[in-house]
Formats: C-alpha cells, sequence, structure tokens
C-alpha cells in the first residue's frame, strides 16, 4: 500500500464530534485522515443553538468554519466519501471506502451519528429538525409559550410531559391510539393541564416544514406551533459491527468516561455513543477523544 495512504490517525465522520477530534490531533502533529459523506443528521435543521459563539448559527455555517480551520493545519487530509469497511491488521486498522480507496491507521476514531428512523407518518419527515424537534435545549426557547404537541406514550409520554413543561403550559399529548399512560401519570398530567389526544394519526400537515396541524384519521385536526418526538434511531456506519465495538441497551456506540470502546485503538464519539445530541457536547466530546488519543500514543511511543 502507498505511504500516502498510511495515517496516524483516521477518523470516520467529518461533522462536529470528528472535526474537533481532528483539531486535537492536529495540533498534537499527527497525521489524520478524516473521512465523510457529508450527510449530518442535522442537514435539515434551519438553526443551531445552545453552543456559545456559535448560537443561532446554521449547521452548515459551522461545519464549513470548523472544517476550514482544521484544514489550515498540513497534517490533516479531508476524503469525500463514506467508509464502509473497517478491519483490524497487525499495526492498527485498515478502512475502505465506497469506491474502493483503502487506508491504515494507528488508531481510529468513529465519529459518524446516527440516522434516524422516520415513523410512516406522511409531512413527519419534512418537518423533521424543522418544527418537529427532539431537544428542548437546541431548540425550546424558539417555540417557548406556544402550543406545542408531544408525540409519545406511556412512560416516554409521561417523562416528556415533564420534560417540555418548562417551556410552556400549553402542551397536547399525542398518544396516537389509546393511552398506555397509568392512572397516577394520566392524573399528573391532568392536573398540570396538559391534555391527551388519542386519536390515531394521518398526517402532519405543514408549509416548508413547519407543522401547523396535526391531521386524524378521523378527519379532524389539531394545531400545533411544534411538535417534540422521539424516535428510534441506528447506526449510521457499519465499522463499528464489523470491529466488534459493544452498544448499550440504547443502540449507542459503549465507551468509558475517556470515549474508548470495548476495542483497544478505536474511540468513538458524538451522537452514535452519547444521548445528549447536541452539537456543543459532540464538539465537547471530539475534542476530549482526540487528546486521550494523542495521550494514549505517546505512552505507546515513550
Amino acid at each position: 500500500m502507498a505511504h500516502k495512504n498510511r495515517f496516524d490517525v483516521i477518523i470516520i465522520g467529518g461533522s462536529y464530534s470528528g472535526l474537533s477530534a481532528a483539531m486535537s490531533l492536529a495540533r498534537s502533529l499527527r497525521k489524520v485522515l478524516i473521512i465523510d459523506s457529508g450527510k449530518p443528521c442535522n442537514r435539515q435543521t434551519p438553526h443551531s443553538h445552545n453552543f456559545i459563539t456559535h448560537d443561532g448559527h446554521t449547521p452548515k455555517q459551522i461545519s464549513e468554519a470548523a472544517k476550514q480551520q482544521v484544514l489550515s493545519y498540513d497534517t490533516i487530509t479531508f476524503y469525500n466519501g463514506l467508509a464502509v469497511n473497517g478491519e483490524k491488521t497487525d499495526t492498527g486498522f485498515m478502512v475502505k471506502t465506497e469506491n474502493g480507496d483503502s487506508f491504515t491507521s494507528k488508531k481510529l476514531v468513529i465519529a459518524t451519528g446516527v440516522r434516524d428512523l422516520m415513523p410512516a407518518y406522511k409531512g413527519f419527515a419534512d418537518c423533521w429538525g424543522i418544527s418537529v424537534l427532539h431537544c428542548p435545549y437546541c431548540h425550546g426557547y424558539e417555540v417557548h409559550g406556544k402550543t406545542i404537541g408531544l408525540l409519545g406514550n406511556g412512560n416516554i409520554g409521561f417523562e416528556f410531559c415533564k420534560l417540555i413543561s418548562n417551556w410552556t403550559k400549553d402542551l397536547i399529548l399525542f398518544t396516537d391510539g389509546k393511552s398506555t399512560l397509568t392512572y397516577e401519570q394520566t392524573r399528573k398530567v391532568q392536573e398540570h393541564n396538559i391534555k391527551i389526544v388519542e386519536k390515531e394519526i394521518a398526517e402532519f400537515i405543514h408549509e416548508n416544514g413547519y407543522v401547523k396541524y396535526v391531521l386524524f384519521k378521523d378527519g379532524t385536526q389539531h394545531a400545533v406551533t411544534a411538535l417534540f418526538a422521539r424516535i428510534p434511531f441506528e447506526q449510521h456506519c457499519a465499522v463499528p459491527a464489523q470491529l466488534g465495538c459493544t452498544l448499550n441497551e440504547d443502540g449507542l456506540i459503549k465507551t468509558d468516561e475517556f470515549n474508548k470502546t470495548s476495542v483497544p485503538g478505536v474511540y468513538a464519539a458524538g451522537d452514535n455513543s452519547s444521548p445528549m445530541r447536541a452539537v456543543a457536547a459532540a464538539v465537547a466530546a471530539g475534542s476530549k477523544a482526540g487528546a486521550v488519543l494523542n495521550r494514549e500514543m505517546i505512552e505507546e511511543a515513550f
């Protein structure tokens, strides 16, 4: 294999956590390859919040500024493409891309995020990240005091009611069928004047991703300004599974406090390994992973 394809570290994923890890490693004089397919999970979100110095910027503005800064270090190489295969080698790891290119490294950082699995409701995917939201810390302030819907049932629906009630007192819990809240949960929700609507949902009526109404299968509808929902997800990349990285019960890559996975030499950072799905959290995780990884390489070499 050509020498140019050998690196100290390969980072799979070139969004917030990957770029942050790359900066820590670049400033540690490491030769780094970032492989990125250009499809971050928040690409539809109009504005990012709760990240100081960047509050209100678009996700693309933040990532492009970060990429420009990271690529100013001459030990960083950026590869536009999709990593599809990862293997352990005698000296570290080999990563292969969809285009058939192969690269090797001593260490590996997985910063690939997760893929959200959209429910089948018409209009839901069009609104995701715009007015159908997952994080009140990222988006709650912009809709505070408005009529907000919650999509959930049972324990998840109840916990959502508690959480989002901090941002508005005009809440509707849509259970999309018979409520499975307990008697005590139902009583508590009703005490806080949160409506429970058990009708089955047909569609989310919206304008350019901004939800206007929840349309039910019986033909009735309910107006909302925004809707919070927690939907299933899966790992965005097959490489962690190929390498044998352990997942936790929530489907996230299991890491220790230093972002080390169960596979020696492999680190994970960002949404793929943390329930805190926020830009600031991803940047912090990437920075820590890069610094700890560099320290590991120093210890091995000294």
